[in-house]
């Protein structure tokens, strides 16, 4: 996107993989929840994550090593102009689809208009930024843009290649246990609805000698076990059952793990560090509903969450406290006063960022992990006082309706309705009530799509390069589209100014500058109750699997593990 590639033409393999690893056995994995569908271009249904990428390619492939590098994958070669007005593909004659038909450039321009029409809400925004798609030479397709946006040409290659002769255009946007027909690695082999999907490797896959793949898609078979909740899943992995965890609990990462195949080494426990942003995880207000419309009203929440005592009782004293969208990286605004182009960019908008985060000083509101400041409770009294609030009987009360402050929190884990007990307890003290609606993942994720909450938990995850997807998340445009991830119902003209300049930058200073002016909006807008994040990536793994010694900027990813003999 920025820069020079990392590796040059004609190189062999990614730096973070093993290009000698074994080939052959099985890894199985434990995942939370159910899946209802194996589409997962489409709004409808739950499906499970590892369908993308296992069996779906797409033109080129992104490299785990750089900030947003692509590698040539079903594609061959690429080719673009300086202001990026377009971008043209030559296809790689040897690309095959996993049924043995040969991948040709009208798949591509298939799965362009069907994604356009039918896909998800992010796929038909950036694709609705074409205004000419067709062929283009012997084996080309060329993708002519009506707007100016430089990421353009990188999303395009990412798009998912499906075969026309086996996808069913009509039905398309229902859900179905017939995963799409790709050219990847691997197929579906066996499904139990909602409980297990087992996939094997594509016979004759085409692209195993490409650079991109090399030391990846190890295995010969993989096998994903959903279970009810995350102790099931624990429990499943103690046995046996499965053969990796990616682990998020410090408490049980702290005492959960003292057990004897630990003790005698047959599961190895690691903490790998990462080069990302580090996630920023929330409870969100949803500013749709009448009661979180008033920004002294979301800043007083954020005042009554005590990190310190949560984190101290709750947590083993290991996590970090978010602050910022983009925290531990370059990106982040937090601590940094805004430079001379941040503030060019944020000059027409001089509202929208509050001074403290403007120059840096802001932090996240810190207690005295007693868990009854007094200082922090004031604060938030005086807000809410000063949005037309007041304590009456123990109740906090709307001075002009004479109804009760009551919300009700989302949640689909038990994780999570541990901390909404927490904070409930916490909210309690200015008279507020928080209900806590525990349902089940399909439940959790349907009423999450269509915005049924007053408040919910989520983690955005974050790359070094944010584009497009960022109107997904906190562009106006996605604040009343079912499916996106604009939780909140953000609506603001400065953080849509700010993305589309992220998304016409040039050059990596220019980028980093846009990206801190929209944390900084972000920041200042106050949707969401900043939560926290682990240092780095906790694996544990059990012995008969093994991972190479370097990582990617993500940390370690299974598809680059192999079994051990």
């Amino acid at each position: 996107m920025h820069g020079a590639p990392l590796y040059p033409a004609g190189f062999s393999n990614y730096a973070s993989v093993n290009p000698e690893a074994p080939q052959g056995g099985r890894i199985v994995q434990a995942a939370v929840g159910t899946f209802d569908s194996l589409n997962p271009f489409i709004v409808r249904g739950t499906p499970p994550p590892f369908i993308r990428w296992n069996i779906v390619e797409s033109l080129m492939a992104r490299s785990p090593d750089e900030p947003f590098t692509l590698y040539g994958l079903i594609a061959r070669s690429v080719e673009t102009d300086d202001a990026r007005s377009y971008v043209a593909f030559e296809l790689d004659p040897a690309a095959r689809f996993s049924d043995g038909r040969p991948v040709r450039p009208e798949d591509v321009l298939f799965s362009f208009e069907l994604l356009k029409t039918k896909g998800r809400p992010n796929l038909r925004t950036y694709y609705g930024k074409v205004a000419k798609a067709a062929l283009h030479g012997e084996r080309g397709v060329r993708f002519d843009f009506a707007v100016e946006d430089r990421e353009l040409p990188l999303i395009l290659a990412l798009m998912p290649i499906l075969a026309e002769h086996a996808t069913n255009a009509a039905s398309f946007e229902e859900t179905s246990f017939t995963a799409p027909l790709g050219s990847g690695p691997y197929v579906v082999a066996q499904v139990k609805p909602g409980e297990t999907v087992i996939l094997s490797r594509a016979p004759d896959y085409w692209g195993r000698s490409l650079a991109p793949n090399r030391g990846n898609y190890n295995f010969d078979s993989l096998r994903y076990d959903f279970y009810r909740d995350v102790n099931s899943q624990f429990e499943a992995f103690k046995r046996g059952l499965a053969d990796i965890r990616f682990e998020t609990d410090p408490g049980r990462w702290k005492t959960g793990y003292d057990i004897p195949a630990v003790r005698d080494g047959r599961i190895v426990l690691e903490e790998v560090a990462t080069g990302q942003p580090k996630p920023y995880s929330a409870l969100i207000f949803n500013m749709r509903r009448d009661i979180f419309k008033d920004v002294r009203v979301r800043a007083a929440f954020v005042e009554l969450f005590d990190f310190e005592w949560s984190n101290h009782n709750l947590y083993f004293g290991v996590y970090k406290r978010n602050g910022s969208f983009y925290d531990d990286s370059e990106l982040s605004a937090r601590g940094r006063p805004a430079d001379e182009r941040e503030r060019e960019l944020l000059a027409r908008f001089p509202d929208a960022v509050l001074p403290a985060v403007m120059d840096g000083r802001w932090q996240p509101p810190v207690s005295d992990g007693s868990g009854r400041d007094r200082e922090s409770l004031k604060r938030a009294l005086d807000l809410f006082d000063a949005a037309g609030w007041q304590v009456e009987k123990g109740a906090l009360t709307s001075r002009a309706t004479g109804k009760p402050f009551v919300a009700e929190l989302l949640v689909g884990t038990k994780d999570q309705e541990r901390l909404a007990l927490a904070y409930q307890r916490m909210l309690k003290r200015a008279g507020i009530t928080l209900d806590i609606r525990p349902v089940d993942a399909v439940q959790f994720e349907n009423r999450k799509q269509t915005y049924d909450y007053d408040m919910v938990p989520y983690i955005w995850d974050q790359s070094l390069s944010p584009g497009n997807e960022q109107s997904f998340y906190f562009g106006s445009a996605a604040a009343d589209t079912p499916g996106t991830r604009n939780f909140m119902g953000l609506k603001s003209p400065a953080a849509d100014a700010m993305i589309e300049a992220l998304l016409q930058a040039r050059g990596r200073p220019d980028f980093v500058s846009a990206v801190r002016a929209l944390d900084r909006v972000l920041i200042s807008a106050q949707f969401s109750v900043p939560l926290f994040y682990t240092p780095g990536q906790w694996v544990a793994r059990w012995r008969k699997v093994a991972r190479p010694a370097k990582v990617s900027l993500s940390g370690t990813l299974a598809e680059s593990w192999w079994q051990v003999s």
